[in-house]
Parts: structure tokens; C-alpha cells; sequence
């Protein structure tokens, strides 16, 4: 298995906003349904935006609709999530993962994680 490696974590003041990247070195990753999850100490992983192969469609979690946008950028072979209007409630490691099956709401959906970045809010 080749690792997706995420970058582009750190520290923001509520109401900033910050863009995550995801890669791979030996896939190419509009060939993959793509996703971005969330986890917090003493809670399970949780679903934040997806996107479909190619890029033609994509899903957000509620809490996140509206301030956060997946997207690829083919050029870089990158999987990216933009973050706008944090809040520090966003505060978590952040995850992205790929699918050779499609997208999904589960991580039991997803085949290959990266190792997460930090994203922290302040208020």
C-alpha cells in the first residue's frame, strides 16, 4: 500500500480559514472517489465532504456545508478541502481517504488513509 499523504494543517483563528491537500505519490487520484473525515480524542472518525471520481459531484456533512469545499486539482494530483469561516469546533486531525468502490458517508467505505494533519481553532 501506497500512504495519502495531507498537509496544509495548523492553527487559525475562528473565522480564518485554511486548505488541506491530500496525494499520493504513485496513484492518480481522480481515478479514486476521494473524502475528507475528522476525529477528536474519545470520538469516532467522522464524515466531513466527498467528492466522486472525476470530480463531477460531491456530498458534505451538515455541520461543515456551506463553509467547506473538496476539490480536485489534477495539475498538483491533489485532493483538496478548503476551509472557510472555521470554528472552533472544526479542531480536530484531519483525514483524507480513497475509494476504488465510490463514495461514502463510512470509513469502512474507503481502501487507503493518509496519517491526518492537525487543525485547531481558536476562539
Amino acid at each position: 500500500q501506497v500512504p495519502l499523504v495531507e498537509s496544509g494543517g495548523g492553527l487559525v483563528q475562528a473565522g480564518g480559514s485554511l486548505k488541506l491537500s491530500c496525494t499520493a505519490s504513485t496513484r492518480t487520484l481522480s481515478t479514486y472517489a476521494m473524502g475528507w473525515f475528522r476525529q477528536v480524542p474519545g470520538k469516532d472518525r467522522a464524515f466531513v465532504a466527498a467528492i466522486n471520481r472525476s470530480g463531477g459531484s460531491t456530498n458534505y456533512a451538515g455541520s461543515v456545508k456551506g463553509r467547506f469545499t473538496i476539490s480536485i486539482n489534477n495539475a498538483e494530483n491533489t485532493v483538496d478541502l478548503q476551509m472557510n469561516n472555521l470554528k472552533p469546533e472544526d479542531t480536530a486531525v484531519y483525514y483524507c481517504a480513497a475509494s476504488a468502490r465510490g463514495r461514502s458517508y463510512y470509513t469502512e467505505g474507503y481502501d487507503y488513509w493518509g496519517q491526518g494533519t492537525q487543525v485547531t481553532v481558536s476562539s
